[in-house]
């Protein structure tokens, strides 16, 4: 079973959303939020496996939550699954760096919303990659800009050659397995590979890895693959 959070400002959008979990196999809803204190709040009991927060709330925003969830929560953390109007939105830029998995439209129809939490949920820490590298893409050039004053990001000079190849291609959409065939190596070994990038930037997911890429300049905003 996945167990899942559901939070939204919105009532008639969280009603939705906790009735299509609670219809599907293999997902348990165990809780309900209105806004992101609540959502630290119940986090914090219930230990979801994967939590579909929306950003844009009054009070505290899904950013901020985010943050608090996942660098308050014990071993395994939650997987956070940024629910949002805009699939170009700097809110969901920021949820990508203090953590999230990914992120799903709130238009999405309900099998893709199924589908996206079964692969957040099973570990797939990026859902749907070439859109959410999209919009990294689309906001990265200016936060280097907007950051330049503030804390840099990580060093990439800790990751081997081969390390730093599997990330440019992560950052550039790739799946593990298109990964696999482009170097010649198995998806285990991506995987390891990915692990141990993330260990070393000191990052809780694929997305972060993707952001951290991009803002490091390892890959730039509408370079090739």
């Amino acid at each position: 079973m996945t167990r899942v959070l559901v939070v939204d400002d919105q009532f008639l959008i969280r009603a939705g959303l906790v009735g299509l979990l609670r219809a599907a196999p293999g997902v348990e809803v165990v809780g309900e939020a209105g806004d992101g204190a609540e959502a630290v709040e119940l986090a914090a009991e219930t230990r979801p496996d994967v939590i579909l927060m929306d950003i844009r709330m009054p009070g505290m925003s899904g950013i901020v939550a985010t943050e608090k969830i996942l660098a308050e929560a014990p071993e395994p953390a939650p997987r956070v699954l940024v629910l949002t109007t805009f699939d170009l939105d700097e809110y969901v830029y920021g949820a990508l760096r203090a953590g999230a998995s990914g992120f799903l439209l709130k238009d999405s129809g309900p099998e893709r919303l199924l589908a996206a939490v079964a692969a957040v949920g099973g570990g797939d820490a990026l859902f749907a990659p070439s859109v959410t590298c999209r919009l990294v893409e689309a906001f990265a050039r200016q936060s280097r800009a907007d950051d330049a004053s503030s804390q840099p990001p990580p060093d990439l000079e800790a990751l081997t050659l081969r390390e730093v190849e599997v990330l440019k291609l992560i950052a550039r959409g790739l799946s593990n397995a298109d990964i696999a065939d482009r170097l010649y190596i198995s998806e285990a070994t991506v995987k390891t590979h990915l692990n141990r990038t993330m260990s070393k930037l000191d990052l809780d997911s694929r997305a972060q890895a993707v952001v951290v890429a991009y803002e490091t300049g390892l890959v730039t905003p509408g370079g090739g693959r």
